[in-house]
């Protein structure tokens, strides 16, 4: 008999199984958001330069709510632009 590996599935059988959302600063311990690194602020905003909601990073909120700090300086600096078209 045919093993679950040997089948070929027309869609992707892991459809439906989410990943569970975890905070990564709380998991690799990161204490202080750096408002002057913006590479790793882009990770936080969307194409239009949006800062994306808890939901979908999954921080927490005390660190969702140093993100959007960071963010917020970081743009009235002009590391990070207000309004983007296709930013990533």
């Amino acid at each position: 008999m045919a093993s679950r590996d040997d089948i070929k599935f027309l869609s992707n059988p892991k459809i439906g199984q989410n990943k569970k959302k975890y905070c990564r600063f709380k998991k690799y311990g990161i204490k202080y958001i750096d408002y002057k690194d913006p590479d790793f602020l882009l990770g936080f905003i969307n194409e239009q330069g949006k800062i994306l909601p808890r939901r979908i990073t999954g921080n927490s909120l005390k660190y969702q709510r140093k993100v959007a700090t960071a963010i917020k300086r970081a743009r009235h600096l002009a590391m990070l632009p207000y309004v983007a078209d296709l930013l990533k």
